[in-house]
């Protein structure tokens, strides 16, 4: 399998015991959201399958869990260690702290250690894009995106490299973290504004990137060919997207068995009664031309973020040499 490694002229890194040590600084200045992109669809195309990535591991731990996300790409081997402590927001903490571990295949030898978060906040945009890249009409001018937190900015970003909007809004509960996620992508050269739930009615693409529990709208407002893309938890008891749009939809997911493990907009649509598991397709297939978008009912996506993604970006991360 090839896997693009970087070529980018590289500052020598800090070390941590005798190991280079990637910050989130230098993993954003090496790749960028549309390289971010190609690298997961490369992964795919060369070949790999997602249902043979291991599922990823829970383990409650001290205030809260730890998640422990290994796979295997071509040469490399890799495992992000993430812990997720729910209290830390009150101490000025980040809720969520990963470090990833790049080792290669044969030896299994460490070779690099990368900031994990930094890694999510790039895979996991850009798999949706690649997802709506295959699932968005090629004319697409309108985006809606639902939530204002880091990832439905990187999300706005992602998918603005892939389709030339003309119009697009953000939808979030709290307008004051609305209008900083407005500012902030301006300051990366997107014009977005404040929108509202029943703008899906006229949108093209709609993003949920957000931490509800409970879907964010009407899906009978979605429009025959518009594509929905929802990342917001990978938990069997949240869902961002209704039953009966699930239903009427084409549904694609990174990979079946993950979807039925972790992705409630999936799982209750199956309870109650709107969808089936043969109703499940792959992003692996869709990316490699085996199925395509429908225009004649709208195109889904449910990613839930697998180990896979993160090794994919982190060998790109990886000096050539």
């Amino acid at each position: 399998m090839s896997i693009e490694t970087n070529t980018t002229t590289e500052t020598v890194p800090p070390t941590v015991n005798g190991l280079p040590f990637v910050d989130a600084e230098e993993v954003h200045r090496r790749i960028d959201p549309d390289r971010a992109r190609r690298l997961i669809e490369q992964a795919l195309r060369d070949g790999f399958d997602p249902a043979d990535d291991p599922a990823r591991s829970h383990a409650n731990a001290g205030s809260g869990h730890l998640l422990l996300m290994p796979s295997t790409l071509g040469d490399w081997v890799g495992v992000k260690v993430a812990s997720v402590a729910p209290g830390n927001p009150e101490l000025g903490l980040p809720r969520i702290q990963a470090t990833y571990v790049l080792m290669d295949a044969r030896t299994l030898t460490p070779r690099l250690f990368v900031d994990g978060v930094s890694l999510t906040s790039l895979r996991t945009p850009a798999t949706s894009a690649v997802a709506a890249d295959h699932l968005t009409a090629p004319e697409a001018s309108r985006l809606v995106v639902f939530g204002n937190g880091p990832q439905a900015v990187e999300h706005t970003v992602a998918m603005a490299g892939i389709r030339g909007f003309t119009d697009i809004r953000l939808v979030g509960r709290a307008p004051h973290k609305v209008r900083a996620a407005i500012e902030e992508l301006a300051g990366r050269g997107i014009t977005v504004e404040a929108g509202a739930a029943t703008d899906v009615a006229e949108a093209d693409l709609v993003v949920c990137a957000t931490s509800s529990a409970d879907p964010l709208f009407d899906g009978s407002m979605v429009r025959d060919g518009a594509c929905v893309v929802a990342i917001g938890s990978h938990e069997p008891d949240r869902r961002e997207l209704d039953a009966a749009l699930m239903g009427r939809s084409q549904v694609v997911v990174e990979e079946r068995s993950a979807a039925l493990r972790e992705c409630g907009d999936v799982v209750i649509a199956i309870d109650e009664g709107a969808l089936t598991e043969d109703d499940l397709l792959g992003l692996a297939p869709l990316v490699r031309g085996e199925l395509s978008r429908r225009t004649d009912r709208p195109n889904v996506f449910k990613g839930s973020g697998m180990s896979w993604q993160d090794l994919a970006v982190a060998v790109g991360v990886a000096p050539t040499d």
